[in-house]
């Protein structure tokens, strides 16, 4: 029986999140079953330093990524199916990428974001009027949508995508484990992410400047953002590795995910908290799209709507060392049942090979 062979065009190289998770950390497991995985990434890690590190993108890389783009679906035709992340042209019409070669091959599409609302709620008219509808089309016209959450799902379904299947955000259990705080007298309270939505840091700032006003011993920890010292609130911002990040969660006492309510944040997929659960950490998060459905409210971390809440809940797990270890190991095991890497592995080679198969009965 010849292998299955699938080109992956993910958005970033392995030092994107989005591409690390949904894609790179599956393929040894995929290549182990029998399949041939070829991997054309669209940006690079010069794009991503440059985004990270808040510079103007380098316009000639953009466009050598684009063509070097185009050469790669020009190749998609010798591979069985494509399994693509988002859309294969940032900003380019949907018509114009399937000129360019996506509609010459049967791909599969995931998203654990709403980039769709990067489009159709655009300030610019323009932009709304020419692309508002694109990632409808490219959903529409895939074997199989896959979505890191409902709210992802239910566009897709609303979009007429021939199948949709959600498949959340994992982590390698094997690689995360709970590792108890080594500063026992400083109450770590930890957050973990990426320059562009460190902002939603503002919404705990003010409920974590009133617990030290109350005389708590608290710092925060700031992986892989940069936020500026507060007074009465001790900051550490620590820069964000791949071989590090665990070993930082670990150092927390309590994770965070604070978020604003809007369409954007809705389609996110909860990753920092599986994260820190992963790590058997309590969390605390806004009530915000898929954070309803991971944190189990007064049993894995808290729900905190307001400020007051944030401040709440904050104090308790900062006062109850018992309470944070309980609720850590309740954490773990939901993560270990239902945001394993172990246990997604083989549904993806499913859903995969199932839209392989579609693909090939026209």
């Amino acid at each position: 029986m010849p292998r299955l062979k699938v080109l992956v065009l993910a958005r970033y190289t392995n030092l994107g999140a989005s591409s690390r998770l949904r894609f790179y950390q599956f393929l040894s497991y995929l290549e182990a079953q029998g399949l041939q995985v070829d991997s054309a990434p669209l940006f690079d890690d010069d794009y991503l330093t440059r985004l990270y590190a808040g510079s103007g993108p380098d316009w000639p890389g953009v466009a050598m990524a684009y063509l070097k783009r185009v050469s790669a679906l020009w190749r998609s035709r010798k591979y069985d199916l494509v399994w693509l992340e988002y859309e294969a042209f940032p900003w380019l019409p949907a018509w114009l990428e399937m000129v360019l070669g996506l509609g010459g091959v049967p791909y599969i599409v995931d998203y654990d974001d709403a980039i769709f609302h990067r489009y159709d709620l655009h300030r610019n008219r323009w932009v709304r009027s020419l692309l508002g509808g694109k990632i409808d089309r490219i959903m529409a016209d895939s074997q199989l949508v896959i979505a890191g959450n409902q709210y992802l799902a239910e566009r897709a379904l609303a979009a007429g995508a021939k199948r949709v299947e959600i498949l959340p955000t994992v982590v390698d259990t094997t690689r995360y484990q709970p590792q108890c705080n080594t500063q026992p007298d400083v109450v770590t309270i930890g957050w973990i992410g990426s320059p562009s939505t460190q902002r939603y840091l503002d919404i705990v700032l003010g409920a974590m400047s009133k617990l030290c006003q109350m005389g708590k011993s608290i710092r925060l920890v700031v992986v892989g953002g940069k936020v500026p010292v507060q007074a009465n609130l001790p900051i550490v911002n620590m820069e964000w590795s791949e071989a590090g990040e665990v070993g930082m969660i670990q150092s927390f006492d309590v994770g965070i995910m604070p978020l604003l309510d809007s369409p954007w944040e809705r389609g996110k997929c909860g990753y920092k908290l599986i994260q820190y659960m992963a790590c058997g950490k309590p969390v605390v998060a806004s009530p915000v799209g898929v954070n309803q459905k991971i944190v189990g409210h007064g049993i894995n971390g808290f729900l905190a709507g307001d400020e007051e809440e944030w401040v709440s809940y904050l104090l308790r797990l900062i006062e109850d060392p018992l309470l944070r270890t309980e609720m850590g190991k309740k954490g773990r095991a939901r993560v270990e049942a239902e945001f394993s890497l172990e246990l997604a592995s083989p549904r993806l080679l499913s859903l995969i090979r199932a839209a392989a198969s579609r693909s090939s009965l026209g």
